[in-house]
């Protein structure tokens, strides 16, 4: 010890006492994780007391989530300034903590790793769901605490020289023991590595276990004794090729088909399904008459209050998102890299042009890169779209969607297959009155803040449901033959269970399935992965791998278990029912139904003016690869606000930006 150090404790025996007995001690980290653990339960059951009550309900499984943060505190024991590590590894727990309880207010899946490869998308859709204010404060208070580790870098204490051999040998047994807590934790069923429902899961197992387990767990896991000639066991010799292996292309059945239209309805259920809460009126009167007269029923789906792209992702390939990780968003994994058979190229095959339609940015969850991977042939998203009416909490309205759909119809000669998926009902769904003359009223409710997020949502839901009659109406006077497919996502992000259901299940939602010519009437419940089958299955048509299989074999006493395999095949392994090789190129995915295009250039005294076709208040003049300052005059002109030499007038394209300033397709 130092003189100076000496006349320090002498005048300030505190940090005699810290200096010897907390510094360097292990009950540092443990009191640490203790009450970092606490934090992070806290906040995930929205609640001080919910936090204590889950510690009194299941005190080993805090105590082992407590050890798994102790655990990646630990590394500061290497370091001298191990305060410092301390510090920064809390902090990033505490994020984590507060992140997951900001999300679980406004949906009911929890934070998971998959959201942050999101955290673009997630910041775009951020002012629908928190204040400007409180992003500016959160904003500051980030800024604060980077400051103050950087002050503590530098003004902070520091440990003695570390007994290297000594703290390497502590670290190695804290983190095999662990694993090997983890191991005897999960054999005596105290955890689980699956995650059937991933709420419960983080609700019953703890948030650090299961947010870990959603970055360990991922993709799927190859089968038990998967070979070449397995497949041949699953399907019958009549159902795949010559060589045993499924054909592709398949031949085409030459038959004429009418055209399938698939509308997935963000967010929405029957509003009587809510226990104690009332209406002045019926929000969904259209809906409810399509299911008197056509074929319906309960469709399970993957996800609660969020999780649109899964339930898209089910209903397009046929695969189950439960055979993935935990919280895993294909989208934003495996299909950027690789191409998957769906009921887009099952109907491709067979002469069908395939369109799909988002009343929402084109680049969330990369659906711009992934729906050529899907079978595609163009993708209208919502900056290709005009006329575009706006929800008071900045969603657009899904009325739009109607002529966008007829336009798909109209733009080819042959079938169509169109994909509509729906936003007008995402949250969140405002706890103060924001609708002051609205259609629907809420006349009984659980709670003051609970009437106004119904009777937001139950008017959305009206809004909604003017869409789908619309739609009903346009396809009748059209004169082809059509069926429409209606369904929702996934319930919406209001604070409810079980109890608070009639249905008493938070994954059910409804379909149903008009068209315009007879059809037998029958009543089914449906998984979301099962739904595209059953659709063709009524047009008789049997085209494709997983179709085929959903179609054959739902009583098969493997059924599961042999969907799960086959996804393995097709996405992870050697392909092995394609003879071995992936039949499936990427689509030239063209932005758009109708293309953009310049028809001149014009100078007006010193202005720019740019005469086209098809234009959106989304397009922007661009040169060279950048974006000008552009002014949205109409869809066959946009004026330029900015000054450019003449001789590169042009050379002048029309690009289409979305709000992230990334830009979805330029012009020739």
């Amino acid at each position: 010890m130092t003189l100076k150090e000496n006349e320090t404790y002498s005048k300030y025996p505190w940090m005699a006492f810290y200096q010897k007995n907390i510094r360097d001690s292990l009950w540092v980290p443990v009191v640490l994780a203790f009450f970092l653990n606490y934090y992070i339960e806290a906040m995930a059951r929205q609640g001080i007391l919910p936090g204590m009550e889950f510690i009194g309900d299941k005190p080993l499984v805090f105590l082992y989530n407590m050890l798994i943060v102790f655990a990646t505190l630990s590394p500061g024991i290497l370091f001298r300034r191990k305060v410092l590590v301390y510090l920064f590894i809390s902090l990033l727990w505490v994020v984590l903590g507060t992140v997951n309880g900001v999300i679980l207010s406004n949906r009911m899946t929890p934070f998971t790793t998959k959201d942050l490869a999101n955290w673009k998308d997630g910041l775009t859709i951020a002012t629908n769901y928190l204040s400007k204010e409180a992003l500016i404060a959160s904003g500051v208070l980030l800024a604060f605490i980077f400051i103050g580790v950087v002050l503590f870098w530098f003004k902070g204490p520091k440990s003695d020289k570390v007994p290297y051999r000594k703290v390497v040998a502590l670290f190695l047994v804290i983190v095999f023991g662990t694993f090997g807590v983890s191991g005897m934790g999960i054999r005596a069923g105290l955890v689980d590595t699956y995650f059937g429902n991933l709420a419960y899961a983080y609700r019953d197992y703890g948030f650090p276990y299961c947010f870990i387990n959603t970055w360990l767990n991922t993709g799927i896991i190859k089968p038990t004794g998967y070979t070449e000639d397995y497949y041949q066991l699953i399907f019958s010799a009549e159902e795949l090729g010559e060589d045993q292996v499924m054909v592709w292309p398949p031949e085409d059945d030459g038959k004429k088909h009418p055209n399938i239209i698939m509308v997935q309805l963000e967010s929405f259920a029957d509003p009587t399904w809510f226990e104690d809460v009332s209406f002045s009126q019926d929000p969904i009167p259209n809906f409810r008459k399509l299911k008197e007269r056509y074929s319906n029923g309960m469709l399970m789906v993957p996800s609660v209050g969020a999780g649109t792209a899964n339930t898209e992702f089910e209903v397009l390939s046929g695969i189950s998102v439960k055979s993935f990780g935990p919280g895993e968003y294909p989208y934003k994994s495996i299909l950027l890299e690789t191409t998957l058979e769906t009921v887009a190229y099952d109907l491709k095959s067979i002469g069908f042009h395939t369109h799909a339609l988002h009343n929402h940015r084109g680049a969330f969850y990369g659906r711009n890169k992934v729906f050529a991977h899907l079978g595609f042939d163009t993708f209208t998203s919502l900056e290709y779209m005009n006329n575009v009416v706006k929800t008071p909490k900045n969603w657009a309205r899904d009325q739009v969607l109607t002529h966008y759909i007829m336009n798909a119809l109209e733009s080819t000669e042959g079938e169509d297959f169109v994909y509509a998926i729906s936003v007008e009902g995402h949250g969140a769904y405002p706890d103060s009155q924001i609708l002051m003359d609205p259609e629907i009223t809420v006349t009984e409710a659980p709670s003051e803040e609970q009437k106004w997020q119904y009777e937001y949502y139950a008017n959305l839901l009206y809004s909604m449901d003017q869409f789908v009659g619309d739609l009903i109406q346009q396809l009748s006077r059209q004169g082809e033959r059509a069926i429409v497919v209606f369904y929702g996502d996934h319930l919406p992000a209001i604070d409810f269970t079980e109890e608070d259901l009639t249905t008493g299940n938070l994954y059910a939602t409804e379909y149903v399935i008009w068209s315009n010519y007879w059809l037998p009437k029958e009543e089914k419940t449906l998984h979301a992965y099962q739904l595209a089958a059953e659709v063709l299955g009524k047009l008789k048509i049997q085209q494709g791998t997983l179709m085929t299989y959903h179609q054959n074999h739902k009583e098969d006493p493997e059924y599961m278990g042999q969907l799960e395999q086959i996804a393995y095949d097709m996405l992870y392994g050697n392909r092995y029912i394609y003879g071995g090789m992936n039949p499936f190129e990427p689509t030239s995915l063209a932005m758009g139904i109708y293309p953009i295009r310049i028809e001149e250039v014009v100078k007006i005294g010193k202005e720019y003016y740019i005469k086209g076709e098809n234009f959106t208040p989304f397009s922007k003049i661009s040169l060279h690869g950048e974006i000008l300052e552009t002014i949205y005059l109409g869809p066959t002109i946009l004026g330029l606000l900015e000054e450019i030499s003449p001789e590169d007038a042009q050379d002048m394209k029309v690009s289409q930006v979305e709000k992230n300033r990334e830009i979805l397709s330029t012009t020739e």
